[in-house]
């Protein structure tokens, strides 16, 4: 299945990028499940990123490594590669794009997942949806 959400901000390409830290990614994780993170490394190629959701029964890593990232005068962009994945997804691609509109920037949210079957693909759509476009309110607040 693919989500791509995409949010419009007041803020030039490279103060964007150099947004992208381990307090944005904090900031970034809706409140449930409850997240920890356990490694960031960054947004470069080679990169990890690894947190434990909890889901108050149970807690489930997720681990993704960085395994493209390029900048060209207009765009730059970092993809997300899950390498360990809770139990109910099977793959994960998240490629994050920041784009220079003008004096601000669009940043875009393009997923990639596939959790094994169509049926659980499309029961976790909505839910997915819903924990990226969580996202827009606090990508606006901080890139003003």
């Amino acid at each position: 299945m693919k989500i791509t959400i995409k949010t419009r901000v007041n803020s030039g390409l490279q103060n964007v990028k150099s947004g992208f830290t381990e307090k944005l990614f904090l900031a970034l994780n809706p409140p449930f499940p409850p997240v920890k993170l356990l490694e960031f490394g960054g947004c470069e190629t080679g990169d990890m990123v690894s947190l434990r959701l909890n889901f108050i029964l149970f807690k489930q890593t997720w681990t993704s490594e960085i395994t493209e990232d390029a900048q060209t005068d207009n765009e730059w962009y970092f993809v997300d590669q899950g390498i360990k994945l809770p139990f109910f997804l099977k793959s994960w691609t998240h490629r994050h794009v920041v784009k220079q509109e003008d004096t601000g920037s669009i940043i875009i949210d393009d997923i990639t997942y596939s959790t094994g079957a169509l049926l659980t693909d499309l029961i976790m759509y909505p839910i997915l949806m819903g924990q990226f476009l969580y996202r827009k309110p606090i990508y606006k607040k901080v890139f003003k």
